[in-house]
């Protein structure tokens, strides 16, 4: 499967940051998810699209690792790579200082189908993310 991948930039703003200059631990998980959003964007699969689709998609699984603080007005390159989509959602992210491509935070989350209608977990992923997923990878090609 070619490498489904997306990546953002982003400026860390004032209201990120904490008393000591750097941008909150929390903030991190955010600039994963603009990242995300971007990559399902790419499969035209975006939160909306799921709503639509019938499944709600939440995050059961998020792990970080702070190699370097991200400061006030960093230019941050945020990169989400889809890594399972059959029977889970698992994106793979890398934060890097946008000028010098210094890593400084990587990590990943992983996202379960459930069904909006009846709350069920789904053990394999719905048929339309597959196909949104099968029609990007083989466009790529």
């Amino acid at each position: 499967m070619p490498e489904l991948a997306a990546e953002v930039t982003i400026e860390v703003p004032f209201h990120d940051i904490d008393l000591m200059d750097v941008a909150w631990h929390g903030h991190y998980v955010k600039y994963f998810e603009l990242a995300r959003c971007a990559l399902l964007r790419t499969i035209d699969y975006d939160y909306p699209q799921m709503r639509d689709s019938g499944y709600a998609w939440p995050v059961v699984e998020c792990y970080l690792k702070y190699v370097r603080p991200a400061r006030y007005n960093q230019r941050l390159s945020i990169r989400a790579i889809l890594r399972e989509y059959e029977n889970r959602l698992r994106f793979d992210y890398e934060i890097r200082d946008a000028a010098s491509g210094e890593r400084l935070t990587r990590g990943h989350t992983v996202q379960v189908a459930v069904d909006i209608n009846n709350g069920e977990l789904q053990f394999v992923s719905p048929d339309c993310l597959i196909a949104r997923v099968e029609k990007t990878t083989c466009a790529a090609r």
